[in-house]
Parts: structure tokens; sequence; C-alpha cells
């Protein structure tokens, strides 16, 4: 069985290029981060804040293991998601 942080990390790093790198994710601290792109290094993600935070800072950069949920803005297709090894359907 996979860990935690193998989880997330197959999830940032097999993000299928149809669907826009943007969302919201929720850390293990229950904070919300709104970005428009991120990039990985091994086990660690760097977020694209959408706006500044109230402290001004952009980038946000977290080990995997603090991710506890990604919410898409985008609409997803039941294909790219099957292509992506999701099985089932939407309603």
């Amino acid at each position: 069985m996979l860990s935690t942080t193998e989880v997330w990390r197959d999830v940032f790093a097999k993000w299928p290029e149809v669907i826009p790198h943007r969302g919201l994710l929720v850390n293990t601290l229950n904070e919300t981060i709104p970005f428009k792109g991120f990039m990985i290094k091994d086990n660690l993600l760097l977020f694209d804040r959408t706006k500044p935070d109230p402290a001004g800072t952009r980038f946000v950069l977290m080990s995997f293991d603090a991710v506890y949920t990604v919410k898409y803005l985008d609409q997803l297709k039941e294909s790219v998601l099957k292509t992506d090894g999701y099985r089932g359907k939407f309603a």
C-alpha cells in the first residue's frame, strides 16, 4: 500500500495535461491555498498562488505529506479521468 506522500506525489506528477494546473489545496493545518500552477521536486511541491497572501508571499513550498485534499476548479471529463486510472461513472 502506498503512503499518503506517495499518493499525492503521484497525483501531481501525473496531472493530466488537459486539466489546467490550478485549483485549491487544503493542507493538514486546514489552510486553503488557491494556486494557478505548481512544480515538483523530490518530495516537495512549489505552488504559485493566484494572488499573494496578506504577508505578500506568492509562492508556497510544502512537502507532499502536508497535503490533505485538492479541489479542482475546472470541469473534469470522464474520458480524461479514465485514462488517468479512475473507474466508475458520473451521474
